[in-house]
């Protein structure tokens, strides 16, 4: 069984703060096999994610939100209701790295984790909210088949190569950051409009409607002798 050393533990701590944010349960059930089947030493405020219990409990919710995750609109909703659930668990999976009584490591831990936990569900709601949009369904389920590949490998990454990691975090970190800024810009001007043409108010971004302007006298009396044309 691998023994984490400090780095390993605090790029694990950073993964699994970021990971909550996407894939909460599928952080858990990938946690919790590592303990129970030795691959890795979690640390002790971990071990209670490899019981049977939880094991079971976490790869139910893996299967629910594998298919949940992949409908549209409902995966919005799905992100919606887990707002309150994923920020406050990356905060308590990263301090958990450094145990419940490690002090200032664990609450530093706590602060960072529910901070990327934070931004990686913002990135990820407002990019699917952006992609919901599109009447077809099929970038909704790449996006998801994405994350659903990308959760696993910042963990394997975490223990494997720690700096790697770190080095992937912090652009993964940029990017959702982007995301965020762009989408919401999207989103903000997609309602905007709605609100407008429900509201009976002309949209600006319309296009304009086709007039006919006659470019001379001869082609004003024109029109006027030949209206039907």
């Amino acid at each position: 069984m691998n023994q984490l050393d400090t780095l390993q533990l605090m790029a694990l701590a950073g993964a699994l703060g970021w990971a909550s944010g996407v894939r909460l349960y599928l952080v858990v059930l990938l946690t919790g096999l590592a303990g129970y089947l030795g691959w890795v030493a979690l640390p002790p405020g971990l071990h209670l994610l490899s019981h049977p219990a939880v094991l079971l409990a976490s790869g139910f919710m893996v299967f629910v939100e594998f298919f949940a995750d992949k409908i549209p609109g409902v995966d919005t909703l799905w992100d919606v209701v887990h707002t309150v659930i994923r920020v406050p668990a990356g905060a308590a999976l990263a301090a958990g790295v450094f145990g419940l009584d490690g002090g200032i490591t664990a609450v530093i831990a706590a602060l960072v984790g529910g901070s990327f936990a934070a931004t990686s569900l913002a990135a990820k709601a407002t990019t699917r909210a952006a992609l919901n949009t599109s009447p077809e369904p099929f970038s909704n389920i790449g996006a998801s088949l994405f994350e659903d590949g990308l959760v696993p490998a910042m963990l394997w990454l975490a223990v494997a190569h720690p700096l790697v990691l770190c080095v992937v975090l912090a652009a993964v970190l940029v990017l959702s950051l982007w995301l965020i800024h762009l989408c919401w810009r999207f989103l903000k001007s997609l309602f905007g409009r709605l609100a407008r043409i429900f509201s009976g108010r002309p949209d600006p971004g319309a296009p304009p409607a086709f007039r006919f302007k006659p470019s001379s006298a001869e082609d004003h009396r024109h029109v006027q002798e030949n209206p039907d044309r």
